[in-house]
């Protein structure tokens, strides 16, 4: 195939700069892997005689009980929403993504306080049966289980109703057109057609709750990403962590082997698009009300419920005495957020546009090629990244020091400039995928038209691209700094001392059982996570026919 003139023009600087990102991205997780390749037996023994068994048990029980659990509500919401009519049905079609915006530390400390041991439920309890009256064990693997449900659904939820708007609905009303009934349709075609989108949000589920080790102390339950945590913070040996850590990346290939798996070779489309929805059937009686209950007691329990109590507490706690001080320190810990934040918009959104652009200007197979390898680093938990960036970082200082550059504090591990690198591998993914789909709204024929009227690869991004992309722009940036702002285990890993953000204040405040001062900063994230949320429930909200 014949490359045209206009392309072959300048591509060699745009294929380079996407080489270095996407070289950025691999080399940490390279070196993770590769510590691999000189085991410490000393480490492997003393890790196999005491915890590592168990936490590897542990890991696996968690992700198969977070997976079935977000399958099970994911799914039978999305079903719920788009094949029946009921009061409100239109409002929970979007009303059901707001817990993207809880993070799992946040609900997982709002659960144990509320129906922990301590909390008002089993206080309620106790005084009714008795104070040795039965009650579940909240503190387990199952309340653990029940809060990343609970959290991570809606990726599930999003994914399923997005198969069953524009693959399922031709289908359904054939398969019904031809005799069948509602349950066999059902079981015999959009299932099958919906299951690779199950498979997906599975997997992203299995990822996010691999990347926790936050939550899952809330809960007493031991993963292997606790295990890096506790190997590096306890002993600082980088070696040891990071040969655990790919025991959390083997987890990960694992998630990612069990999406093909469940895909297997399902390829599904049809000729309905968008509009092709399934017809709904109203729903009437008490049929209609467990519809209603059952969306509701979700809403109420993954966000509406939890934020109204943080609301109640951050009154209750700047009306006390104590407000005062957690006030004044309120600013420091947003401070530090907010400069993460910018940081990590700035250096994803910069990338990400070049990478986009490099698909128009540079070598095109290399250019895709270096925008999948920098896609990678969304699909590897945060801890792998984390210590990978040690390992990165380290062997950089090291050779800096080997010529004589010794500049610390720039590039030494523990500054905001690893902090910020470490963000970048991870959040560089939805920012990219924001500028391509804007970038793919500029047909080659006006790049073309403007390359032909002699303006450069440069002025042809500043003067076509950009303008038209303004709107990708902003999108790329909400998603990368609401990310950001969320992230956890990242900062406890990387932080330079005293560098608190408000996750880091939260999850302090919260493993202390201050719970009623953790409420403000957990407002905080929430409330910016709120962003990509709504811009979700304004395609949600759209007519499915």
């Amino acid at each position: 195939m014949t490359t045209l003139p206009w392309r072959r023009s300048g591509r060699g600087g745009w294929t380079c700069a996407s080489i270095v990102a996407a070289l950025l991205v691999a080399i940490p997780v390279v070196m993770v892997v590769g510590s691999t390749l000189r085991p410490s037996t000393d480490v492997w023994s003393q890790q196999w005689s005491t915890r590592l068994p168990d936490q590897l048990r542990q890991t696996a029980v968690l992700l198969v009980g977070v997976a079935i659990g977000t399958t099970v509500l994911g799914a039978g919401l999305a079903w719920l929403v788009s094949a029946y009519r009921f009061p409100g049905s239109r409002q929970f079609g979007w009303l059901l993504i707001l817990p993207l915006a809880m993070p799992s530390y946040i609900l997982g400390f709002l659960t144990l306080s509320t129906i922990g041991p301590t909390g008002p439920v089993q206080d309620s309890w106790r005084e009714r049966f008795g104070r040795d009256a039965w009650f579940p064990d909240v503190d387990s693997m199952w309340g653990a289980i029940a809060t990343f449900t609970l959290v991570l659904y809606p990726y599930v939820y999003l994914l399923s109703r997005a198969a069953l708007r524009d693959q399922a609905g031709g289908a359904y009303q054939a398969a019904r057109t031809l005799g069948a009934s509602r349950a066999e349709a059902t079981r015999r075609v959009v299932l099958p057609l919906i299951r690779p989108a199950i498979a997906a949000g599975g997997a992203v589920v299995m990822m996010e709750t691999l990347t926790d080790f936050a939550t899952v102390q809330y809960f007493g339950v031991d993963t292997v990403s606790v295990g890096v945590f506790r190997v590096w913070r306890g002993t600082y040996d980088r070696d040891a962590a990071a040969e655990i850590a790919t025991l959390v990346l083997a987890f990960a290939l694992l998630a990612i082997g069990l999406e093909r798996i469940a895909r297997g070779r399902a390829r599904f489309g049809q000729s309905g698009g968008a509009g092709a929805g399934i017809e709904p059937v109203r729903l009437r009686g008490w049929r209609s009300g467990c519809a209603v209950g059952a969306c509701l007691a979700v809403v109420l329990a993954a966000f509406a419920g939890p934020v109204i109590r943080l609301a109640v507490w951050a009154i209750q706690e700047q009306r006390s005495d104590r407000g005062t001080p957690q006030l004044d320190q309120y600013p420091d810990y947003l401070w530090n957020s907010i400069q993460l934040v910018i940081f990590a918009v700035v250096a994803c959104t910069i990338v990400a546009v070049v990478l986009a652009n490099a698909q128009r200007f540079g070598r095109p197979r290399l250019t895709k090629l270096s925008s999948r390898v920098t896609a990678m680093g969304y699909a590897v938990p945060g801890p792998v990244v984390g210590i990978g960036v040690i390992l990165a970082v380290a062997a950089l200082d090291d050779l800096l020091g080997l010529i004589g550059l010794d500049v610390p504090g720039v590039v030494a591990t523990g500054s905001i400039v690893v902090l910020v690198y470490a963000y970048f591998i991870r959040f560089l993914a939805p920012g990219l995928g924001a500028v391509e789909s804007g970038i793919g709204q500029v047909s080659d024929e006006m790049t073309a038209s403007a390359r032909t009227l002699g303006s450069g690869s440069l002025d042809t991004m500043r003067r076509v691209h950009f303008p038209l992309m303004r709107s990708s722009f902003v999108v790329a940036a909400v998603l990368v700094g609401v990310d950001a702002l969320k992230e956890l285990p990242i900062v406890l890993l990387l932080r330079p001392f005293g560098f608190d953000t408000l996750p880091v204040w939260v999850y302090n405040l919260a493993s202390e059982s201050r719970y009623q001062q953790a409420a403000l900063p957990a407002l905080s994230i929430i409330a910016v996570a709120l962003l990509p949320v709504f811009l979700l429930a304004r395609q949600l909200d759209r007519p499915d026919r």
